[in-house]
């Protein structure tokens, strides 16, 4: 198989225009037809990592943090990562990160963390805007459900759990055919009106060329007239963190402890108790403090993620129990994610998950 299918695959699980400005994810090392067979599924990409993909004839590795961060001006295999890039190389070892695409979609690492967790009935805690276009065409009354079927198929029409969604207006269009067309219908040089059906619909801009591609094949149009308008709606299925609910609250200590448990971590940092059950958790996995407004007004009696820093905790305010678990305890189950994701989609490919425990953190 060459890397490019795999790419494909990934662009289905989470599509890569929707990582963060400051990411790097994609193809760090390799070239899109690169033949690939088998790849190994890690959190970092280490020297140790590295050792363990060639010991097991990976010659893929597939990581969440990207290796390639920062621009690196030379290659002189003093630091870790000069050392890990030149023997990729030189071993034909591609390497491909999917960090924040995966952490912003809804059945990315978030999902997998509140699922660990035990929450249910999950929702982005932070929907993304301006990620939705809407499309309107228009086509021959007898033709308007093949087209519309066509772009529902690629992924257009989707508003909540809702799909097929579409607003449908019958008129009058006209036309008239010059002297170079094949015309569907009329004569050419002759003024023409055809019954038509206006179709809106709305769709996610990473979608957008899917969509037109099945607009273009379904209609029977030689020349088709369409509009495309950006949206400012929120898209409830991309975007930060994620909230969810517990089937029974329960006491703040024995939330912490279901934590500690769950997440397989030796203690945890948090706020003062602010006696209230815990029933509704807002998370993020890595580093999400940047959301913790949104958890308290989302009305999350919790909010889990790592990374925050001292003056940090001060902004809870005893509004909402903050806990730090770790950057690495909130991310570790996006191997078996990955793994189980990429599994539907190439059935026949060999993917293996690093036993590399590479948590830079220690405890004492």
């Amino acid at each position: 198989m060459r890397l490019k299918e795999l790419m494909q695959a990934l662009e289905g699980i989470a599509p890569f225009s929707l990582q963060e400005s400051y990411d790097n994810s994609g193809i760090q090392i390799g070239s899109p037809d690169q033949e690939i067979s088998r790849a190994l599924i890690c959190l970092d990409v280490t020297e140790e990592v590295l050792r363990e993909a060639k010991e097991k004839k990976s010659d893929l590795i597939l990581c969440h943090h990207p290796l390639i961060f920062k621009g690196i001006n030379r290659l002189t295999a003093i630091s870790a990562t000069e050392r890990i890039i030149m023997e990729a190389v030189r071993k034909d070892i591609a390497i491909v990160a999917v960090h924040t695409n995966l952490d912003n979609v809804h059945g990315g690492v978030n999902n997998k963390l509140a699922s660990v967790i035990g929450l249910k009935d999950l929702k982005i805690l932070k929907p993304s805007k301006s990620l939705l276009k809407k499309l309107v065409t228009f086509c021959p009354t007898k033709h308007a459900d093949k087209v519309r079927s066509a772009i529902f198929e690629a992924g257009a029409g989707q508003i909540g759990d809702y799909d097929c969604c579409s607003f449908n207006m019958e008129g009058k269009g006209s036309f008239r055919a010059g002297e170079n067309t094949n015309p569907f219908t009329g004569s050419i040089n002759e003024l023409h009106y055809e019954p038509e059906v206006r179709i809106e619909t709305i769709f996610p801009a990473y979608l957008q060329s899917a969509v037109l591609a099945a607009m273009f094949a379904s209609h029977p149009y030689e020349e088709v007239a369409y509009d495309i308008y950006p949206l400012d709606n929120a898209f409830n299925k991309v975007g930060s963190g994620m909230i969810g609910v517990f089937d029974e609250p329960m006491p703040e200590k024995v939330f912490l402890n279901h934590l500690k448990k769950t997440l397989n971590v030796p203690f945890l940092r948090h706020t003062a108790f602010v006696d209230k059950p815990v029933s509704c958790v807002a998370i993020c996995g890595g580093s999400g403090a940047f959301l913790l407004q949104d958890a308290i007004k989302a009305g999350a009696q919790a909010f889990v993620t790592g990374d925050v820093k001292y003056h940090q905790f001060f902004e809870a305010e005893s509004r909402i129990l903050l806990i730090d678990a770790g950057h690495y305890e909130t991310e570790q189950f996006t191997k078996e994610l990955l793994h189980s994701q990429i599994k539907k989609k190439l059935t026949n490919f060999a993917l293996l998950i690093s036993e590399v425990d590479n948590n830079p953190v220690l405890y004492y």
